[in-house]
């Protein structure tokens, strides 16, 4: 089949439907005009055989189940039947003019039943193999009959969905195109436990499914049918009549390619992707992550470049971040969503890469470019809810499904959407797959796991009387824990060399311990690999945004993170959250003049990308831009252009990001021990008369990174340190004038003398920079 732009069912026309074209007929264009002929379609009329007195044998109350889509076994009313010693053969053809059986060299008219049914019943010994000769206004058409074929899904797969455990649920679940029974078509599958009937509605059928009812495959709740000639492209959706006597129409939740919003349709997709990725898949987990550099750019891909679409920006962005020496890229939500302003976070399609920028093999194409760039691809990932939407996962089949069942526990007090029952085996089963999925299918190295701690506790923005305690008495939703143990351990077994990090803002025990460890609270780790580091977010921001003097007092905020630094496994975080919504861009948090802004920032991030844990920065604040993010038109990129008269003191903040990218990439020290308390020592903590912070970090092989940091705007000389008995040299200085500072030099090498200070036998004097970042290592 063509793929074209699917209609809507508000573009359809009563003409349209009436005539009641089937998957193989060709398409009307979008005015609605009868398609015409297509003599390639056609076989030559065979020989008629007479069948005999129809006498119809469907039960009222059956006839009026499939009419009605309500029933559970279309196929066992439709196709052809043994019926004593003939063969029954009957059709579901609304609007159709005639319906004839092709078989054999014989042809059999059928005759109608009304409402779009007809039969015959052939005196044939043995059911033989046929077609469907259908005749519409525009003439005749010659199809397979869907309801000739087993079910296209196999009995292990139902038995894995049933006790959801199934880890390939996208190969088993949805739309996938498939040769069955030696015809080629696609195969729908939909888990709809609740539903008293299920019909494919399509853009084939002008979104009228009564020719295409499903057939329930047992306990599972899954409902099954193979169209044959339907391919990659067509638009579809499912109808559902509720067991409290409604209908919905609903998008698939598996399917794996979207209609580009605010159109909602599922689309049939086919991925023809060859990878070139071999050797970074090959590699990618031959240093745990935790003892790897690690620095990521976070990304909204719609609006970094506007307007790009997947293949435009796998042509820049590999290129840009490359050149700024970020090891990885990070993604914020790339599943369809219909709401652009929620920047990807209510997610209507779990298995759906946004088609706002292209179809799913053009995703993977980005990926594969970054790969091939050296960069690894973390995703954002959004488990913990999921919105409201009636075409959506919404009492899907009329019923709380997806969602808990209890509405005080299905509600989002922040967010205005629905909790995931993650309690349901099927429901911990989608998810966990979905993880999975994106791994696999789409080779993403990570998942960044969104709002964790509103999983974990079911109090959460909830008042007393809004939750019910777990089974022990406790806030802890269990459930959840259950499911993040699962998702984490089977990603991790699944898929070598992907890492999985938690947006984790409580105090919780073991969120990136192995989930088979029991901590003190008597619970498991839940497994993550990396947790970001929310309070040291918090803490350092509040610190930088007080005036210089009155740092002094708060001085424990940029100290503070130590205490638990090795708590968990940690990524330091400036993300988009923290640019938006009133909080200013990362520059405009800083006091004072515009110079002093700079300066800070750049005094800030060397601090950031010294400090023990990994590092994210957020697009735009890599070359300190002043608006806050847009995501209408992304990162304010004129700010670098050289035409623009304060365009170094943007190109010095980017340039720095690059520096310090490079050297710590080539400096173990900053990295190899980030989870290990023998990678850092503090020379001085308290100095907060100074505000001034100075300690080591140290790689595996004891060689050891000196970082000093004044956020005072003076120059502090003669400024004396204890050190080891090295002979120091200057790696970088943020105040360099080449990044837009003062250029106050610092004098090298630093040569150590016999004066004991901060507890150590030997000391150096130095010259510390306003508002500046120094790092030293050890002269060769």
């Amino acid at each position: 089949m063509t793929p074209r732009t699917p209609e809507t069912p508000s573009g359809r026309t009563p003409e349209a439907t009436a005539r009641g074209y089937d998957a193989t007929t060709p398409r009307p264009k979008a005015s609605g005009t009868a398609p015409k002929k297509a003599a390639a379609r056609r076989e030559a009329a065979p020989a008629h055989v007479a069948a005999g007195a129809t006498g119809s044998s469907l039960d009222p109350r059956e006839r009026e189940r499939l009419l009605g889509g309500e029933h559970h076994d279309p196929h066992s009313l439709l196709g052809a039947h043994r019926e004593g010693g003939a063969v029954r053969f009957r059709a579901l053809r609304p609007y159709a003019r005639g319906v004839a059986v092709l078989a054999d060299g014989m042809r059999v008219e059928l005759e109608p039943e009304g409402d779009g049914l007809f039969s015959a019943l052939v005196p044939l010994a043995e059911i033989p193999a046929y077609r469907l000769a259908v005749t519409y206004e525009d003439g005749e058409h010659v199809v397979d009959d869907p309801y000739r074929f087993l079910p296209a899904l196999g009995e292990l797969d139902l038995h894995l969905i049933g006790e959801g455990r199934h880890e390939e649920l996208w190969r088993a679940l949805g739309a996938r195109v498939m040769e069955h029974g030696g015809v080629r078509g696609t195969r729908f599958t939909v888990w709809a436990p609740n539903a008293r009937g299920v019909r494919l509605a399509a853009d084939f059928t002008y979104w009228d499914g009564t020719a295409f009812p499903m057939r329930s495959l047992g306990a599972t709740g899954v409902w099954e049918l193979f169209v044959p000639g339907v391919g990659a492209g067509t638009a579809y959706k499912y109808e559902i009549a509720t067991r409290g006597g409604g209908r919905v129409t609903k998008a698939d939740p598996m399917a794996r390619a979207a209609e580009v919003p605010p159109s909602t349709a599922s689309i049939v997709t086919e991925s023809r992707y060859e990878w070139t990725d071999e050797e970074w898949m090959a590699h990618r987990g031959d240093v745990p992550v935790h003892r790897a550099p690690f620095s990521v750019y976070e990304v909204h891909l719609p609006s970094w470049r506007p307007g790009l679409d997947y293949r435009e920006l796998a042509e820049q962005l590999p290129a840009y971040v490359k050149e700024l020496g970020f090891t990885h890229v990070e993604l914020m939500p790339v599943a369809e969503h219909p709401f652009g302003g929620s920047w990807g976070y209510q997610v209507t399609s779990y298995y759906a890469p946004t088609s706002r920028l292209g179809s799913p093999d053009d995703f993977r194409y980005l990926v594969d470019a970054l790969h091939r760039a050296g960069i690894g691809v973390i995703m954002d990932w959004v488990p913990a809810h999921f919105p409201k939407d009636e075409w959506a996962l919404a009492r899907f089949d009329g019923e709380p499904l997806y969602e808990h069942p209890d509405p005080r526990m299905a509600e989002h007090p922040d967010w205005g959407t629905l909790t995931f029952d993650f309690g349901r085996t099927e429901v911990r089963n989608f998810l966990v797959a979905n993880a999975v999925y994106w791994c696999e299918e789409f080779h993403i190295d990570g998942l960044r796991v969104d709002a964790v701690a509103s999983m974990l506790y079911l109090d959460y923005s909830r008042e007393p009387g809004q939750w019910t305690p777990n089974a022990h008495g406790g806030r802890e939703n269990l459930d959840a824990v259950a499911f993040l143990q699962e998702m984490n351990a089977t990603v991790y077994r699944r898929c070598p060399g992907a890492v999985t990090i938690a947006e984790e803002s409580t105090a919780w025990d073991g969120v990136t311990r192995a989930t088979h460890h029991v901590g003190p609270t008597g619970f498991g780790g839940l497994g993550f690999g990396l947790k970001w580091n929310m309070g040291w977010m918090h803490d350092s921001l509040q610190y930088v945004q007080h005036e210089p003097v009155h740092r002094r007092y708060h001085h424990d905020e940029m100290t503070f993170s130590m205490v638990y630094a090795y708590s968990e496994n940690y990524v330091l975080p400036i993300s988009h959250d923290e640019v938006v919504h009133g909080k200013r861009s990362l520059v405009n948090k800083m006091p004072g003049d515009w110079w002093q802004q700079r300066a800070t920032q750049r005094a800030y991030l060397a601090f950031m990308w010294a400090h023990p844990g990994k590092q994210l920065l957020f697009m735009g604040q890599e070359f300190a831009q002043g608006a806050e993010w847009s995501h209408d038109h992304g990162p304010d990129w004129w700010l670098l252009d050289e035409t623009y008269s304060a365009a170094g003191d943007h190109r010095g903040v980017r340039d720095l990001v690059r520096d310090l990218n490079a050297v710590y990439a080539a400096t173990p020290a900053l990295w190899q021990l980030d989870t290990d308390p023998a990678g850092f020592e503090w020379i001085d903590g308290g100095a907060a008369e100074d505000n001034t912070f100075s300690f080591l970090r140290f790689g595996a092989d004891g060689e050891p990174l000196l970082c000093v940091s004044n956020f005072s705007p003076v120059v502090r000389h003669d400024y004396r340190l204890g050190t080891p008995d090295e002979v120091w040299t200057r790696v970088l200085n943020t105040d360099d004038a080449r990044y837009g500072g003062s250029g106050v030099a610092v004098d090298v090498p630093l040569k150590p003398e016999a004066t004991p200070w901060h507890g150590r036998k030997h000391s150096v004097r130095l010259t510390l920079p306003p508002l500046a970042t120094v790092w030293l290592r050890p002269a060769e």
